[in-house]
C-alpha cells in the first residue's frame, strides 16, 4: 500500500472526524488494516476508531450491484471506554480486534462487505467482548458524522465509510427475518445510533407477558 493512499486517508478523517490521537498498528501477515484512534473533544465526546487500509484493495462486488468496493470501517465508543497499549487487555482492544478482522474478512472470503450487511461473531454467535451479550455487527453509514465524510475520492477511486453497530443475536435474526429496515427501524425507534454500549436494549427480544 503506498504512503500516499494511507495520508489521504488520515487527512479525510482529521479534516472531518479529528485529530488521531494513535495508531494502532494492523498486521501485514494477516492482511489487517490499521487502526486510527481519534479522543473525544468537547465538539464529539466520543472514541472514535477508523479503519486505514482496508481500502487498499477492490472488494469484489457483484457486476449487478450497485456498491462501493473499497470500504473503510469506524466504530464510535463512550466517553468512558479507556483505550490501552496492553494488547492482553480485550476489555480495552475487543473495538480494535474486531475492525482489524472485519477489515480482512472480503479478501479472506473472495467477497465483499456493503452497506446493511450483518456478520455474526462466529457460528453459533459469541459475545464481542466481556460482560456483553452483543454477538455480531450491521454495517450502515454514521450517523454522528458530517455526510461528507461518507466518501473519499484517491486517484479517482471512490472509498467509502461504514459504521459498524454491534447487534444482538435477536437482532442478527430479525435481519435475517424480515430484512435491514425492520431492523433499521427498531433501533431508530429506540434512538440507538452507533455509539457502542454493551449492556443496550435488546430491540428484537420478545417482551414476556406484556410485562417487560
Amino acid at each position: 500500500m503506498s504512503d500516499t493512499w494511507l495520508q489521504q486517508i488520515r487527512s479525510h478523517v482529521e479534516r472531518y472526524i479529528g485529530r488521531i490521537d494513535r495508531v494502532f498498528p494492523g498486521d501485514p501477515a494477516q492482511a489487517t488494516a490499521d487502526v486510527l484512534h481519534i479522543a473525544p473533544v468537547d465538539s464529539r465526546p466520543y472514541h472514535t476508531l477508523v479503519t486505514a487500509g482496508m481500502s487498499n484493495v477492490a472488494m469484489r462486488v457483484p457486476p449487478d450491484v450497485t456498491a462501493p468496493h473499497r470500504l473503510e470501517l469506524m466504530m464510535t465508543l463512550p466517553e468512558g471506554w479507556k483505550p490501552s497499549d496492553d494488547i492482553s487487555d480485550e476489555r480495552a482492544h475487543w473495538p480494535t480486534r474486531l475492525l482489524q478482522s472485519l477489515s480482512r474478512l472480503p479478501r479472506e472470503r473472495d467477497s465483499w462487505l456493503g452497506w446493511g450487511h450483518t456478520v455474526p461473531n462466529g457460528d453459533p454467535p459469541r459475545p464481542l467482548a466481556p460482560h456483553t451479550e452483543l454477538c455480531g455487527v450491521i454495517l450502515a453509514p454514521s450517523l454522528l458524522v458530517p455526510v461528507a465524510f461518507y466518501e473519499l475520492n484517491i486517484d479517482g477511486e471512490r472509498v467509502s465509510f461504514y459504521s459498524i453497530i454491534p447487534l444482538y443475536r435477536e437482532e442478527l435474526e430479525l435481519h435475517a427475518r424480515e430484512g435491514m429496515a425492520a431492523l433499521l427501524e427498531r433501533l431508530l425507534h429506540k434512538d440507538i445510533n452507533d455509539v457502542v454500549f454493551l449492556k443496550r436494549k435488546n430491540v428484537a427480544r420478545k417482551k414476556l407477558f406484556g410485562l417487560f
